[in-house]
């Protein structure tokens, strides 16, 4: 099967070595955005009070799923997520691949009042500028896309531009060079991005490797209550849920359910 994640990785790498706009001045425009909706402490209330956070994705397609719902409203479904009991929003923007955009992020944030991270592949400063600027509360930083050095350095500024960092690593060693970076907000993605496979053994595993100190986030693969439950006992805070959401006809009772599942 082939590499999705290289594949995508190197075209967004691509296109950041066409990107000639100045960082200094990109860091000082996304400093004078709007507030922030702050993601990690909403997490953290919402799996103290109801014992897990959902964390609801809006995407149109996935490159091993193809079209989920390519001609969705972001605002629509973003209502549909917050009724239901979403905590946070996840928004696709990446164009190529998921048939994302900026558009169906500020579309989807304006919708409600839940804090939203940008679901892209950060590879460069410009990419943290560009989620603040376009209105994310929170960023996504792949380990495995990024070097140690690149890592630690777009961790800074988005703390810097005051944006959480969702870290997202797919086993142990990954896990480590995220601690080690100083990542506050760990994701255990289950599904292997080269071959978009999922593993649901892979964050029952990495579970109790969290520090406490942590968040812990679940991504990918996430079906229902069960999972949500074995999840919640793995020691996780929040699920990232996308496919089973987006597909659903009721997506207010499929949000409700699975948070019903962490009580």
């Amino acid at each position: 099967m082939a590499a999705y994640l290289d594949t995508i990785i190197a075209a967004h790498r691509a296109a950041a070595a066409e990107d000639r706009r100045d960082p200094a001045a990109a860091i000082e425009a996304a400093q004078r955005s709007g507030p922030i909706r702050p993601f990690a402490a909403a997490v953290v209330a919402a799996a103290a009070l109801r014992g897990m956070a959902i964390i609801s994705e809006i995407k149109r397609r996935s490159p091993s799923k193809g079209d989920l719902d390519p001609t969705l409203d972001p605002a629509g479904v973003a209502n549909d997520y917050e009724i239901g009991g979403a905590t946070c929003l996840s928004v696709l923007t990446d164009h190529d691949f998921f048939g994302g955009s900026t558009e169906d992020l500020q579309r989807a944030r304006a919708a409600c009042s839940l804090p939203v991270l940008r679901k892209d592949f950060t590879i460069s400063p410009l990419d943290v500028c560009d989620a603040r600027s376009m209105g994310a509360d929170a960023v996504l930083l792949i380990v495995a896309a990024l070097s140690d050095h690149e890592l630690g350095s777009l961790l800074g500024l988005a703390n810097r531009l005051s944006l959480t960092a969702l870290v997202e690593v797919h086993d142990e060693l990954e896990l480590k060079r995220a601690l080690d970076a100083g990542a506050e907000v760990i994701g255990v993605n289950q599904r292997d991005l080269h071959t978009f496979e999922v593993d649901h053994q892979r964050a029952l595993t990495l579970g109790p490797m969290i520090p406490s100190a942590a968040v812990a986030v679940a991504e990918s693969g996430i079906r229902g209550g069960d999972d949500v439950g074995r999840l919640a006992g793995a020691g996780y805070q929040a699920v990232l849920v996308g496919e089973t959401l987006v597909r659903a006809g009721d997506r207010r009772a499929a949000v409700a359910a699975l948070l019903g599942a962490g009580r």
